[in-house]
């Protein structure tokens, strides 16, 4: 399969670094002042916790880690803030790398299955996935079973345009079970690697739905009992730590194999991720920052921590 080309990977990590400068100056000036101090006292770790919430890594999060730094402070292993920043990066980074992501693409074909709540750019992602994916080799087909509005299928198939893939979809108000079925057999007779489902977005309180869910996956998984491959739920940053509690109910109804956050361009928030990982155990495995087809990418611990806790200006 072929390889994203390095350029490419490294162009949307630069645009993801520079995307957050509007909303990372509040946070990162206060790490700058916290970390440019000369000695861990007892503001240090005060300020340096409130920078920390400030960019939505989240309480108990951040409580672990700063205890953490503290301990190794007090056995002498830290002698100044510039050895406490490192430490951080250290420690965030072991975290992150301790969770899986690749996507799961075994399968004929290899079955998406794509869930969030209203608004937080579940179909603008399906379609810069399915580009993704096509300029990595596969063969992607997008599946239109949000059914409830004309417009949404409307919208993901200006999205299947854009990003040159074929869309199944049947008429407003069909079954969505019946779609995803459907779109399995269409890409089986067609050739194509990949579907990726577009459902309904939904209120993470409407247990109806979540029913609805479930059937899809029980009509994917008479298909094939792997299937779905992956269940992603799409998070919106500027919500931040509050999408804890959508997480929770998407995998409590069905499971969850990984996130992906969007709106993260310009998002003051942009530590939510290792919040939400830590609580929740659920790993993300993309991320988005713009409109643009290119403004979506796999999830890389090292680029994001990077551009989170940098302390010099980009350029």
């Amino acid at each position: 399969m072929p390889v994203e080309p390095e350029t490419q990977r490294q162009g949307f990590w630069k645009r993801f670094s520079n995307s957050l400068e509007a909303g990372r100056q509040a946070y990162v000036a206060d790490l700058k002042e916290v970390f440019g101090r000369p000695a861990l006292d007892a503001a240090f770790w005060d300020d340096l916790e409130a920078s920390l919430i400030a960019a939505d890594v989240g309480v108990s999060t951040t409580e672990r880690v700063v205890a953490n730094l503290r301990q190794q402070a007090a056995g002498a292993h830290l002698r100044s803030p510039a050895q406490a920043l490192s430490y951080l990066k250290t420690e965030f980074g072991g975290e992150l790398a301790s969770r899986p992501r690749t996507l799961n693409l075994e399968g004929s074909p290899a079955v998406l299955l794509v869930v969030g709540v209203n608004g937080s750019g579940k179909t603008t992602t399906i379609g810069k996935l399915a580009h993704l994916l096509r300029g990595e080799g596969r063969r992607p087909l997008l599946a239109a079973a949000d059914t409830y509005r004309a417009a949404a299928i409307n919208q993901l198939r200006l999205w299947g345009d854009r990003a040159q893939v074929d869309v199944v979809a049947n008429q407003p108000g069909s079954d969505p079970g019946a779609v995803a079925f459907d779109a399995v057999q269409a890409a089986r007779a067609r050739g194509a690697d990949t579907v990726i489902i577009d459902t309904a977005g939904r209120l993470h309180t409407r247990t109806d739905l979540m029913e609805e869910l479930r059937k899809v996956r029980r009509v994917l998984q008479r298909l094939d009992q792997r299937s779905p491959q992956e269940t992603l739920a799409v998070l919106d940053a500027h919500i931040g730590q509050n999408s804890a509690q959508q997480v929770k109910v998407f995998q409590e109804a069905i499971g969850l194999t990984g996130l992906a956050v969007t709106k993260m361009d310009g998002s003051a928030k942009a530590g939510v991720v290792l919040g939400i990982e830590a609580e929740l155990a659920v790993p993300v495995k993309l991320v988005g920052i713009g409109e643009g087809l290119d403004d979506l990418n796999r999830f890389d611990p090292e680029q994001y921590l990077d551009a989170l806790l940098r302390m010099e200006e980009s350029r």
